[in-house]
């Protein structure tokens, strides 16, 4: 066999995995996610922001979107590689962030937590295979005293970024006014803790990380509308349904193997 022919088996068993690897609804339902993300890219594309061509930020919000979901999918189905893919992700977010001078907050967490927290977090639930099937992690639940302090910690940060943020923004053209921008600061505040807390959750294998994503989704939701950026809604939709469907396969998963411990890789 040449190295041509080699080449070529290996692609065909790849996407014969990739096939078996994912069920119906899940195939459709990121088919539907990218028909949608095209269509509202050529009927709603983005305009010019600080010297910068729309149709260059529309590219990369639709990227932005189809990439996030596919990791967002694979998270679902407890699959360590969405880890090492949300980089991907971040990046795209970080340039897009640069390019119209907002979301500071969120930019920074992006850099300075979310790349790294993903890099380490791939490696984390490498440690924790299920038995039956190694391509899966096990996943937990959390204590309530874990849950409120979550929630005290992210009013407190919500409150106290929001207000720095919000003091030293530089101007931006993509806002109307500076009442706008101050919101803006406070929810991206908000978004930046909610995603710090998440981020820690799916690293530490919680369940609860779908709750908070749901809190996350609902916030930015409004911060997408309030700026008009609407192939990012899209992203929304998406979030909304895999998280729905990400909870009930883990709760599922959670009571199916309760007491039962998993196998710790080296």
């Amino acid at each position: 066999m040449n190295t041509n022919e080699a080449s070529a088996g290996k692609k065909e068993g790849l996407l014969l995995r990739a096939k078996k690897y994912f069920s119906t609804y899940e195939k459709l339902w990121m088919l539907s996610m990218f028909i949608l993300t095209v269509v509202l890219a050529i009927l709603l594309p983005e305009d010019d922001a600080n010297g910068v061509s729309g149709i260059v930020i529309t590219v990369l919000y639709v990227f932005d979107v189809l990439i996030g979901l596919f990791c967002e999918l694979l998270f679902s189905k407890q699959n360590k590689w969405a880890f090492l893919i949300y980089n991907i992700v971040e990046i795209i977010e970080i340039t897009t962030m640069i390019i119209l001078r907002t979301r500071f907050a969120s930019m920074a967490v992006a850099m300075f937590y979310w790349i790294p927290a993903h890099t380490l977090g791939f490696f984390q639930w490498r440690r924790f295979k299920d038995k039956k099937d190694k391509n899966v992690t096990v996943v937990r639940k959390l204590k309530t005293w874990q849950t409120v302090l979550i929630f005290v910690l992210t009013v407190v940060w919500t409150l106290g970024i929001g207000y720095l943020v919000a003091r030293f923004s530089p101007e931006t053209d993509f806002y109307s006014n500076d009442m706008l921008v101050k919101v803006i600061a406070y929810m991206d505040a908000c978004l930046s803790i909610m995603s710090i807390i998440d981020g820690i959750l799916m690293f530490f294998r919680s369940r609860e990380s779908w709750w908070t994503w749901y809190l996350y989704i609902i916030v930015e939701t409004i911060v997408n509308i309030i700026s008009g950026q609407w192939i990012l809604l899209v992203y929304k939709i998406g979030y909304l349904t895999n998280t729905t469907y990400g909870l009930i396969k883990w709760s599922k998963y959670i009571k199916e193997n309760e007491g039962t411990e998993p196998d710790k890789a080296a």
